[in-house]
């Protein structure tokens, strides 16, 4: 990437939820730090007793293939021999010890306030939940009658059976 000003929104776009986690892979983090991915592999290999697995795993094929999947993604870079690595926040702060670069260090505060900006805005919607469902708890029972009619719109329709044939009446 040009420049050593990364917009927020584009690292924010290369964050993603693997694992219970929010991780970046290592081709986009290669690409971040202007650096190939094997390189800024090569250097976590050589420094792997600072990556235990709660800062950095690899990905199995299956959720590469999954992650790819959603997020309509053709092609990433050509063919790889190996799957990419997920980097947590801990293990992308940790890379800056490793990669003695002015442009690594850039990158990884802004990475860093990108991770904080995406804390603060999952804070936001627990509130904002929360005062929902404490909204909800306060005033159902004033709109029973609304809750009660919204579920009755929704019930789909009660199906009639009609009967096939004619009825023959006996003579008496």
């Amino acid at each position: 990437m040009p420049g050593s000003i990364i917009p927020t929104e584009f690292i924010e776009n290369k964050i993603y939820f693997i694992r219970g986690e929010k991780v970046m892979l290592s081709i986009h983090l290669a690409e971040l730090y202007d650096v190939e991915p094997r390189a800024l592999v090569q250097a976590v290999k050589r420094n792997i007793e600072r990556f235990p697995e709660d800062f950095m795993f690899q990905l199995t094929k299956e959720e590469l293939d999954n992650l790819k999947s959603q997020i309509v993604i053709s092609s990433w870079g050509g063919m790889r021999r190996a799957t990419p690595y997920a980097f947590t926040e801990q293990g992308i702060a940790m890379l800056s010890s490793i990669l003695h670069s002015k442009r690594a260090i850039e990158v990884n505060i802004q990475i860093m306030r990108a991770f904080v900006k995406l804390r603060e805005m999952i804070s936001s919607h627990k509130d904002l939940a929360k005062k929902l469902e404490n909204l909800e708890k306060k005033y159902d029972a004033q709109f029973k009658i609304v809750f009660d009619a919204i579920h009755q719109l929704m019930a789909p329709p009660e199906k009639q059976v009609r009967k096939i044939g004619f009825k023959i009446e006996k003579e008496k």
